[in-house]
């Protein structure tokens, strides 16, 4: 949920005029204040105001001071502090509790895992709920006797001691797949645990729990992960086979740093069941595309997919050897790890452990005379030369590469300690691609943008003409962010005569571009995302957050 829809809330409640709606936004921006804040402190009702928020978030309204006993019974008072939520009645087996951010609503699965319970969240007042807790935590009601754990479930069902800390982690995977979460972060801080989930590119927080969790919670994914609970002075890698409440095989890549409160956990969810991508749901279009698809079916060179890690460069690759594999071709991978099963195609796995690397594996596959192979990532120069060598003895070698653009791979390479003359005659073309944002199409609306947005990603008020600009609103669609799902950028750039003379001569990176920009030969990563701002697919904001750094 976005603030125009709260302020729209605002002004048809008679809460606020137009005028005061004003002086409320410019007080939250230049304080960085959420909207309903910014209207209590200039003087506003509190409690019609949070009146307004929960009908614009959808919530229902809760008076912290009629809170049921039974209601604070189910929750140790130490919790109801730490997550500034406090129980106010049990409804249909349902525990309701009062928050005052309505973007906190993952408190609720903090506290249904400890009430044994559903749980949902209400909107009050902040002072309000700030007297109602403290009178609760300092009155040392029931609220303070914490449940026993391990001896029974909300049904009254036996378990395990561990069996709480089980249900957390799975809920926890469950509930990140569900969300379309690529990562998992656990963090332990001083006073608490932190849980963010990665979704669609970006860091959101879903829980907060007590650090007391923190061990058992760590303990137990190590175990999963086949790792030494006992080490806690050095990183940790491991994976992860979870079969998900669906059914689905999930493997997680774990790894564990040591840090000043404890273990930090990252895993990375691959779903090797997910249908992979075609080209055209990539977000090609246009001359990049015409480029791309003559360069995959040339019978020979290196293609090489760069971005950091995230960017979607295995997608692209995949979805390259989607389109190529035919019977009578063979293809042949390494990868670190194998993230997609392709019927088809012989996918070889890097264990680094009993020595079999990306150069070992480069090696052996030659001997199968494969047509087209795949290098999951070129980290070292043993690794790029066999490649090279690959490409130049009739094979079509696809690799991905650790670079910022497109024209940056080429002197990468050489850096490496590839030879010049052997990259400007191997390499057939890079793309260079980054993963921004698409827009909600359940809430996204038309907008008129500011000329200072345009120029900022390079177009012109001619390029008002015929295009359709949307800007983010925010729906329960999209989990109130005004975002759903995720298109390319793309920065392609085929070698040609002139690139190969100036690689040869290890002319600049900054050359490299410029030649490629002037001749026709390239669109950059910001040109493409301004294609896709003036179609509506993504908005100027999301474009800048990628690319402002490219140029």
């Amino acid at each position: 949920m976005s603030s125009q829809a709260l302020e729209r809330v605002l002004l048809d409640s008679g809460t606020l005029t137009q005028e005061g709606l004003d002086k409320v936004r410019a007080l939250a921006r230049s304080r960085g204040m959420s909207l309903e804040r910014a209207a209590v402190q200039l003087g506003h009702d509190e409690s019609r105001v949070y009146r307004d928020v929960s009908k614009a978030y959808g919530l229902p309204f809760g008076d912290p001071e009629k809170a049921k006993p039974e209601a604070i019974e189910r929750i140790p008072k130490e919790q109801i502090e730490q997550n500034n939520a406090l129980p106010l009645l049990i409804k249909s087996g349902v525990l309701y509790v009062a928050i005052d951010d309505p973007i906190n609503t993952f408190v609720a699965d903090n506290l249904g895992f400890i009430a044994g319970c559903e749980v949902k969240c209400a909107i009050a007042p902040p002072e309000a709920l700030k007297r109602a807790i403290r009178k609760v935590v300092g009155g040392g009601s029931a609220a303070g006797a914490p449940r026993a754990r391990g001896k029974g479930d909300a049904r009254g069902e036996p378990e395990g001691e561990d069996a709480p800390i089980l249900r957390l982690v799975d809920k926890t995977i469950n509930e990140a797949l569900a969300a379309r979460a690529s990562d998992i972060h656990v963090e332990p801080f001083e006073s608490r645990m932190r849980v963010r989930y990665r979704v669609d590119g970006v860091l959101r927080e879903v829980a907060s729990l007590e650090p007391g969790l923190h061990g058992p919670f760590t303990s137990r994914f190590k175990i999963m992960a086949k790792l030494d609970i006992a080490e806690r002075r050095k990183p940790q890698d491991g994976r992860i086979a979870f079969r998900s409440s669906e059914g689905r095989e999930i493997d997680i890549r774990t790894s564990v740093l040591p840090g000043n409160h404890g273990e930090t956990l990252v895993m990375r969810l691959l779903d090797k069941e997910k249908n992979l991508l075609s080209l055209a749901d990539l977000g090609f279009g246009g001359i990049d595309e015409e480029r791309f698809q003559r360069t995959i079916k040339r019978p020979n060179g290196v293609f090489l997919v760069t971005g950091p890690t995230g960017s979607g460069k295995t997608t692209t690759l995949y979805a390259a050897l989607k389109q190529l594999n035919r019977p009578d071709v063979k293809i042949i991978t390494a990868e670190d790890p194998v993230e997609f099963n392709i019927a088809g195609i012989n996918q070889c796995q890097v264990r680094s452990g009993i020595g079999l690397t990306f150069a070992r594996i480069l090696r052996a596959m030659l001997r199968q005379a494969p047509n087209i192979i795949l290098v999951g990532e070129i980290r070292d120069r043993e690794t790029a030369e066999i490649a090279v060598q690959a490409a130049l003895t009739g094979h079509l070698v696809f690799a991905s590469l650790h670079t910022n653009d497109a024209p940056s791979a080429v002197t990468r390479l050489i850096d490496i300690g590839v030879k010049p003359f052997l990259v400007s005659a191997a390499i057939q073309a890079i793309m260079a691609q980054r993963l921004v944002r698409v827009l909600c199409k359940d809430c996204r609306r038309p907008y008129t943008p500011d000329e200072t947005d345009l120029v900022a990603i390079g177009l012109s008020g001619s390029a008002m003409q015929g295009a359709t600009f949307n800007q983010p609103v925010g729906c329960p669609a999209c989990e109130h962010t005004g975002y759903r799902g995720r298109v390319g950028l793309f920065e392609l750039m085929s070698m040609d005569t002139t690139l190969r003379e100036m690689t040869f001569r290890q002319e600049s990176t900054l050359a490299l571009r410029h030649y490629a920009r002037s001749s026709g030969g390239m669109t950059t990563l910001v040109e493409d995302g301004a294609k896709k701002v003036a179609q509506g697919i993504t908005s100027v904001e999301e474009i800048l957050r990628v690319t402002s750094t490219m140029e």
